[in-house]
């Protein structure tokens, strides 16, 4: 046998135990973690590497069979400036709309209905609130259609 291989043959059997990971407790309590399991200890397995096994990914599919209609460009560039019109168009509307919440809302929290008041003059703050609500609630939902028309026009190319 060759002079070189001899250390390499007695780091084999700790290369088999590298891959546990042992806690051992020894006679007087003390614990110890360690990949070696001592003789006079008791040890129990805590964790052992695993075989890794490899494969390749699967090949990625194709987008679209050959024969799938396609779009020319310049039809494409119609659609989208049709939706950008669409869009610019509702915009308006919705911007047309919340001007008109708006200004209902201001009308009305100018009014006090007779039966809001109470005796000695008084306003039910609760009554009314409840009134203003519905025109908060119509102002406030312009502004959230305004803005996500915003965005779907910034999204476009």
């Amino acid at each position: 046998m060759k002079p070189h291989l001899i250390p390499a043959l007695l780091l084999l059997p700790l290369a088999a135990h590298a891959d546990t990971l042992y806690k051992c407790t020894d006679p007087s309590g003390q614990v110890l973690y360690t990949n070696q399991k001592g003789a006079g200890k008791s040890c129990t397995v805590l964790s052992r590497d695993q075989p890794v096994s490899t494969f390749t990914a699967p090949k990625a599919k194709a987008g679209s069979p050959g024969n799938f209609p396609r779009v020319g460009g310049d039809q494409q560039k119609a659609r989208d400036n049709d939706r950008r019109a669409i869009l610019d168009q509702e915009l308006a509307t919705e911007q047309k709309q919340l001007e008109e919440a708006k200004k209902a809302l201001a009308e009305q929290e100018g009014i006090v209905l007779p039966e809001e008041r109470i005796a000695g003059g008084g306003i039910q703050g609760g009554k009314r609130e409840a009134r203003l609500q519905t025109f908060r609630d119509k102002v406030a939902l312009h502004e959230r259609n305004i803005e996500a028309l915003k965005k779907e026009i910034g999204n476009l190319k």
